[in-house]
C-alpha cells in the first residue's frame, strides 16, 4: 500500500506522515528531505544558486536515503546531512530548485524507485510532499491533502525551529511560509495542488494526535475495502 500525504509548508505533513507510518509499521519517505539535500549540496557549491553552475553541480551530487531503525537518514556524498538540511535557508533554496525540471526529473525517478521498493519490502510506505498524489504516485491507494491557516502554520514552524535552537520572529516565518506557498503553487512543473481523489483535512484546530488518528482511520478503512 502506498499512502500519499500532500500539502503546503506547516500543515503537519511530516509529523503526521511519520507517526502514521509508525502506527502501521511502514517506513516513511520524506520527499521534501530529498529536495532539501540537493539544495544544501548546491548551496555549498554556489550560495547564489546560479542556474548554470547549479545544473553542472547537480550531475556530481550523490544522494542516498536510508530507513534506519525507524528513522529516515539522508546522505550527501556519504555525509549524513539529516539535521543539516533543516534550516530556513535550505528550505527556501529547496523551494527554488524544486521548480527546475531537471531536479524534479531526477528526484521523481528516485522517489518512485524507493517508494515501490519499500512498499514491497515492508507491505506499505508513507510518503509526504507536495506532488505525491498528483505526480509521484497518482495510483496511491490513500491520498490525503492537509491544509491549515497560514498563521497557524507559521506558529508551528516557529516552534519547530525553536526546538532546533533557531529563534526566528513569527513575522519572518509567516512571510517565508507565504512566499513558499506562492512558489509551490505557481511553478510550471508539478505545482502544489490537491489530487481530485484526495481527502482534504483542515488541521488548523486539530492536535497532532487528532491529525494522525484521522489519517490512520482513512488508511484502515481503505485496507478493509481492499480486502473485501
Amino acid at each position: 500500500m502506498i499512502i500519499a500525504i500532500d500539502g503546503p509548508a506547516g500543515a503537519g505533513k511530516s509529523t503526521t506522515a511519520r507517526r502514521v507510518a509508525e502506527r502501521l509499521g511502514y517506513p516513511y519517505l520524506d520527499t521534501g528531505a530529498m529536495y532539501r539535500a540537493l539544495a544544501l549540496a548546491l548551496l555549498r557549491q554556489d550560495p547564489t544558486l546560479d542556474p548554470e553552475r547549479a545544473r553542472e553541480a547537480l550531475a556530481r551530487v550523490q544522494l542516498r536515503v536510508a530507513w534506519d531503525n525507524g528513522r529516515l537518514r539522508v546522505f550527501l556524498d556519504g555525509e549524513d546531512v539529516t539535521e543539516a538540511i533543516r534550516t530556513p535557508e535550505v528550505s527556501q533554496a529547496a523551494s527554488r530548485i524544486s521548480a527546475w525540471p531537471e531536479v524534479r526529473a531526477r528526484l521523481l525517478a528516485e522517489q518512485r524507485r524507493i517508494g515501490r521498493a519499500w512498499a514491497q519490502q515492508y507491505g506499505g510506505v508513507v510518503l509526504d510532499g507536495r506532488d505525491i498524489g498528483t505526480v509521484v504516485f497518482p495510483e496511491a491507494e490513500v491520498k490525503v491533502f492537509l491544509v491549515a491557516d497560514p498563521e497557524e502554520r507559521a506558529r508551528r514552524r516557529q516552534r519547530e525551529l525553536a526546538e532546533r535552537g533557531q529563534e526566528v520572529p513569527l513575522e519572518q516565518v509567516l512571510a517565508e511560509i507565504l512566499q513558499r506557498d506562492a512558489q509551490d503553487q505557481q511553478r510550471a512543473v508539478a505545482p502544489l495542488r490537491k489530487a481530485d481523489d484526495a481527502v482534504e483535512l483542515d488541521t488548523t484546530s486539530l492536535s497532532i494526535d487528532e491529525q494522525v488518528q484521522r489519517v490512520y482511520e482513512l488508511v484502515r478503512e481503505r485496507q478493509r475495502r481492499l480486502h473485501v
